[in-house]
């Protein structure tokens, strides 16, 4: 395989997800993003520890999404992330998901 061959498959693989992230992220009402991985969840639980000076982030999950091109299956039950880098986390304004109710498309053949 040439690297011009996996350049376009990566290139298709990262399509081929956002959109799939295009179809679910209705489905979601938060968006967590890691230094590793981007999340879509409806129930999460962030705990901040601090051991010897250090703090790191547990955040649990459950019922999720996750951003991974090399994940054959990215629906998960319950995922768990630590981290000491930053966590974002933010809630998905439903009316920036939504097409308005009347978008001028109305489908069919016109006249």
């Amino acid at each position: 395989m040439s690297a011009e061959d996996l350049e376009k498959y990566e290139t298709e693989m990262e399509l081929k997800l956002y959109r799939e992230y295009r179809d679910v992220v209705g489905l979601f009402t938060y968006v967590i993003e890691t230094e590793r991985r981007f999340y879509l969840t409806n129930d999460y639980e962030m705990q901040v520890h601090s051991v010897q000076g250090e703090v790191f982030f547990e955040v649990s999950m459950a019922d999720a999404w996750v951003w991974d091109m090399y994940r054959p299956a990215r629906f998960v039950k319950r995922v768990r992330v630590l981290t000491f880098k930053d966590v974002n986390i933010e809630e998905l304004n439903r009316s920036e998901l939504d097409l308005p109710e009347d978008s001028g498309f109305r489908g069919g053949r016109s006249g």
